[in-house]
């Protein structure tokens, strides 16, 4: 079971460039809330309710002013910086004390997940004792992201950006954890890239036997967000759904209180924050209900 969540939200953001001058892309509006609000709705969607976001340094305030520690959302959220990427798995490194004996999940903060079954996959492959579980999507480009290739229902090669077609199975920017995680993070060696990569500790958990993995179906959306065409492609998508029907896609209040993990109270304070903007305005209709 898995009882913790990272939310990596450091990195330099240069595919982004000048956006990211002074921002951090994880702030950035994904239509109107910020990016780092729907990593953050799926981590909530999957009950986890104790969360570490590992940022660049210097920037913690600034997530501090939209966030908080969390209480106004029923979570725990805690912020540690990171002083310069070094591949994903660093996080666990960052993260050590806050993981302590538990498992883990990590996102990565400018993914974006969206899907009706979404919230029971996400809860039902939590529960295991040992190993990691990846997520997969389809995709058209395979040779832009780490593959998973699967032969009788089984991972049979995890490759990074394949030159060559092996799969169109892409790695999505999540994944669950044993404690292990940690030993084999500090393990790993840094790549040409002079990063340590997460693809080679998916590696160790394939090559012992421990790697499962969930497939993202058809009727769901996965989409990095790194790139100004994505950011905008996503944007274009909340914006679309939100307005075809009645609910928010990402919206922490409302996913906080149908867990009764708020009540109605918490979400009169917190409008007062936002004041009279599209995103408050939802919240007051939530209210009626």
């Amino acid at each position: 079971m898995i009882s913790k969540g990272i939310i990596l939200a450091g990195g330099t953001g240069s595919r982004l460039s000048p956006l990211t001058k002074s921002v951090n892309k994880q702030l950035l509006p994904v239509y109107d809330k910020p990016l780092i609000f729907y990593p953050l709705s799926v981590l909530m969607l999957a009950n986890i309710k104790d969360i570490l976001i590992i940022v660049n340094a210097g920037q913690i305030n600034s997530f501090k002013k939209i966030l908080g520690n969390g209480s106004s959302f029923g979570i725990k959220i805690k912020y540690i910086e990171q002083k310069k990427p070094n591949g994903l798995p660093e996080a666990f490194k960052i993260g050590e004390k806050f993981i302590g004996k538990s498992n883990v999940a990590l996102i990565l903060g400018d993914n974006f997940f969206y899907g009706q079954s979404l919230s029971d996959l996400l809860v039902e492959s939590k529960v295991f004792k040992e190993g990691s579980v990846i997520f997969l999507k389809s995709v058209k480009n395979p040779c832009s992201f780490g593959v998973a290739k699967i032969v009788n229902n089984k991972i049979t090669q995890v490759i990074e950006k394949p030159k060559k077609f092996i799969s169109n199975q892409a790695i999505t920017g999540l994944y669950y954890f044993d404690n292990k995680v940690i030993k084999f993070a500090k393990q790993l060696k840094a790549s040409k890239r002079g990063e340590t990569e997460i693809t080679d500790l998916i590696r160790i958990y394939h090559k012992n036997n421990q790697l499962a993995y969930k497939e993202i179906g058809r009727g769901a959306v996965w989409s990095d967000a790194g790139k100004i065409e994505d950011l905008t492609n996503v944007s274009n998508f909340v914006a679309s759904v939100e307005k075809m029907q009645s609910y928010k896609i990402g919206c922490l209040e409302e996913i906080a209180l149908n867990k009764k993990w708020i009540t109605k109270n918490t979400i009169r304070e917190n409008i007062k924050s936002y004041g009279q903007s599209n995103y408050s305005i939802y919240l007051q209709e939530l209210l009626k209900i």
